[in-house]
């Protein structure tokens, strides 16, 4: 894996977990409709974004990979999506497999905690092996 988040040694790739890129809002919006994506709404300021997230830029061709938690109508109930934005345009919904878990608030127990952590190491693997290739 690339925990460090540089890739391979030529990789165009790079690892920035700062703010949400913009982008994936926008175009997530434009295939689903305005409102369905309040888990990437770069209005939202930083320390009230969902967490954990990770994602990458390649910076040879603007395309983006972003892991982040994401849920339809109740908040609590989350799951871990991997999000593609290729150069061209569009978006794609990467499967990581199951990443579901319970974000129960301010009173996180350590199983929770534990299944949120073990389903964001996963999701964040299925985008690495994605932008690295299989084995990375």
């Amino acid at each position: 894996m690339h925990g460090n988040g540089q890739g391979a040694a030529h990789s165009s790739w790079r690892r920035y977990d700062y703010n949400l890129f913009p982008i994936f809002h926008e175009r997530f919006e434009e295939r689903w409709g305005e409102g369905t994506a309040p888990f990437l709404d770069p209005s939202v300021y930083d320390e009230e974004q969902p967490r954990p997230r990770a994602q990458w830029i390649n910076v040879d061709t603007g395309a983006a990979v972003a892991v982040v938690p994401v849920w339809q109508d109740d908040r609590k109930n989350r799951s871990f999506a991997v999000f593609y934005l290729p150069p061209a345009g569009g978006i794609w919904v990467l499967r990581p497999g199951f990443t579901q878990y319970v974000e129960s608030g301010e009173e996180t127990d350590e199983q929770q905690a534990a299944l949120r952590n073990d389903s964001f190491k996963k999701a964040v693997a299925h985008a690495e092996e994605f932008i690295f290739g299989p084995g990375s």
